[in-house]
């Protein structure tokens, strides 16, 4: 039994999500999430692990694309990654670039937490201004 890693990548329309097992990955899932990653994305998690009889109290940490990319895309992920962490008491690390997802894992596996990862959207974030 080696270090359970979950990666999380949802910058893009395409969701992705990857389950390493210390900085080799085992298996991944990516799919067209667009809108629907809020619904998507937990049920994949639970799919990616079931199909790698794995549970979520064996994860050891948790890997997350941090941008740049897209605004509502990197928090609905961030969200769900941030929330895991929490209640799963693991660490948390945020990567980018193109090997993100092993060198997330190297610093997981060396003891390194960010505890709260934010996003890098690139840019600054269109919000609309409110009318008055």
């Amino acid at each position: 039994e080696g270090t359970m890693i979950l990666t999380i990548r949802s910058d893009k329309p395409e969701a992705e999500i990857a389950l390493l097992n210390g900085d080799k990955k085992l298996d991944e899932i990516i799919w067209t999430a667009h809108r629907e990653l809020g619904n998507t994305i937990h049920v994949k998690i639970r799919e990616l692990l079931e199909k790698n009889k794995h549970e979520l109290r064996d994860l050891k940490g948790i890997v997350f694309y941090e941008g740049p990319g897209s605004f509502t895309g990197l928090r609905i992920g961030l969200t769900v990654a941030n929330t895991m962490a929490s209640e799963l008491k693991i660490p948390i690390v945020g990567e980018t670039g193109p090997d993100w997802q092993e060198k997330g894992a190297r610093q997981i596996m060396a003891g390194k937490n960010e505890e709260l990862v934010m996003p890098e959207y690139g840019r600054d974030p269109h919000i609309t201004k409110q009318k008055k």
